[in-house]
């Protein structure tokens, strides 16, 4: 019963969040990769020693390639974002790379060698294309969980329609994907990170979650008003959070650890993913305890002022 007793103290921390998180999303934006606007992805392994990132960035400052993203992979390679590069391009960011090197790998000046395991190049027309796919699977994502919701507690019309249930899923979704990107954005301003396909992977998982979350408390709710084990429709939420918000914490607490170990000791490419799939999993659970319910309690509430 604390949760529901103190309903709008939650309420009032996710609404602040999710502005914050809006805030910095406008004041930030954020980085978009070649995935969705196209351009070159070139991965290269240095056969001893890697120049240092600093060197490199120093290096690709002098010469008109525009954006230009360095993430470190493995002990020894690097993979380089950039725009779309020709031809005599490509050769130039491979002598750039190498800092005394020829493309073949031939070292110079005493320097090591490098090779090239990987070159893709992606048109802005496919970016186009994964961009609409993505926007198209998000809101069909969103419109099947409002349904499915709506379905499972037909049954339950009293004192909250049916069709609510879904709608606050649909809001506790919104609140566990927008603070993520929000904190997206800031990584993005000041750390180089850019949305690719590995992000929307990210925001699709995160939404599956986070509504698997919600639905088993949902759950709870549905079966203790079958029941009818308390009077009031607060209390029957309060005590449907007392039989289940250990389970959802430890659950996802596993998770949470799991993803924390692909973040510090996994592949350099999949850093940000886990990390946002642990934001995602952190405040997907808050919303979860802290919001999908305590608002079934407010609209409760409302409807009997009226």
């Amino acid at each position: 019963m604390f949760i529901v007793k103190h309903k709008k103290i939650f309420i009032s921390i996710s609404v602040a969040l999710v502005l914050l998180s809006v805030i910095s999303l406008f004041a930030f934006g954020l980085r978009v990769g070649i995935d969705f606007k196209g351009g070159a992805l070139t991965e290269v392994v240095y056969k001893t020693n890697r120049p240092t990132q600093s060197d490199l960035d120093s290096a690709f400052k002098k010469l008109d390639f525009g954006s230009v993203l360095i993430q470190p992979t493995g002990e020894l390679g690097y993979i380089v974002k950039s725009l779309d590069l020709n031809e005599t391009q490509h050769i130039l960011l491979l002598k750039t790379l190498s800092l005394g090197h020829s493309p073949t790998g031939e070292a110079q000046n005493g320097k090591n060698p490098l090779e090239e395991k990987n070159f893709n190049s992606i048109g802005p027309s496919v970016g186009r294309e994964l961009t609409r796919k993505a926007i198209i699977a998000i809101v069909l994502v969103s419109l099947a969980i409002i349904l499915f919701i709506a379905f499972a507690f037909r049954k339950i019309s009293q004192p909250i329609s049916s069709w609510k249930y879904g709608f606050m899923a649909i809001v506790s979704l919104l609140h566990d994907v927008i603070i993520p990107i929000g904190i997206f954005s800031i990584l993005s301003n000041f750390y180089g990170a850019e949305i690719d396909t590995l992000f929307v992977v990210a925001v699709l998982t995160i939404i599956g979650l986070s509504v698997s979350d919600t639905i088993v408390i949902f759950d709870r709710i549905r079966e203790n008003l079958r029941n009818k084990i308390e009077n009031s429709f607060g209390e029957t939420v309060g005590k449907s959070l007392d039989q289940s918000y250990m389970r959802s914490i430890f659950t996802s607490l596993t998770v949470i650890i799991v993803l924390l170990s692909l973040f510090f000791f996994g592949p350099e490419s999949t850093k940000y993913f886990a990390l946002m799939l642990t934001a995602g999993m952190f405040f997907g659970t808050y919303s979860s305890i802290f919001l999908a319910s305590p608002l079934l309690v407010l609209i409760e509430e409302l409807q009997k002022k009226k």
